[in-house]
């Protein structure tokens, strides 16, 4: 599961020592809630089905989807539907063949989710060996569903801006410097990345 709210407020805590922006930025925005979502085949598939579209429309498929296959944290449950089921679902093809290769790299058991490598390099490795799981989904899987402290996705648009706008940068600093910057607060990336996330949903109300 991803990090609690102690977690989250002892991680931040320490960032806040390491770095007086954070201490500001806190003061402003104040604790972010919890982002935690389950371990396993539901999340990553969810995942898949996110990418490009509104929430309300990945919801809308997933519902869908729920109708036609059942019990969705089974990955045989996409594995036995036919290419009609699933764009009668709403998947695209390109998703509908994502789903599939999920399905079958889990029940094959290629892709253990509940032994993941424990090195965060080597998980994210494990986890982009699926067609339609990138870096990002990966990080972001590995921070809300198994709750690793040191994940840091840098390539994240909304990361970069607000830690572009936390540490007073000038233009969005790259998914480079983004992530040279944020060595410095090791072993708690994680918890900033979850941070920077509410402040660019709460700076602007705030501010």
């Amino acid at each position: 599961m991803g990090l609690n709210a102690e977690q989250l407020r002892t991680s931040i805590d320490a960032l806040c020592a390491a770095e007086p922006a954070f201490a500001a930025a806190l003061a402003r925005v104040g604790y972010p809630l919890p982002r935690i979502n389950p371990r396993g085949f539901a999340t990553l598939l969810r995942t898949i089905l996110g990418q490009q579209v509104s929430t309300q429309s990945a919801q809308a498929v997933w519902n869908k989807l729920e109708g036609i296959a059942g019990d969705l944290t089974d990955p045989a449950s996409i594995a036995q539907l036919s290419d009609e089921q699933l764009r009668a679902a709403g998947l695209s093809r390109q998703k509908a063949g994502y789903a599939r290769s999920l399905a079958d790299e889990v029940t094959s058991g290629r892709l253990d989710l509940a032994n993941l490598p424990q090195d965060d390099e080597d998980a994210i490795k494990a986890l982009v060996a699926v067609k339609g799981i990138g870096r990002w989904s990966a990080e972001v899987y590995l921070l809300f569903a198994e709750g690793r402290p040191d994940i840091w996705p840098a390539g994240d648009l909304a990361v970069q801006i607000e830690i572009g706008r936390i540490l007073g940068h000038d233009v969005r600093p790259s998914e480079k410097l983004t992530r040279e910057v944020a060595e410095a607060w090791r072993p708690h990336r994680g918890a900033a990345a979850v941070f920077t996330w509410h402040h660019y949903g709460s700076d602007m109300k705030v501010i």
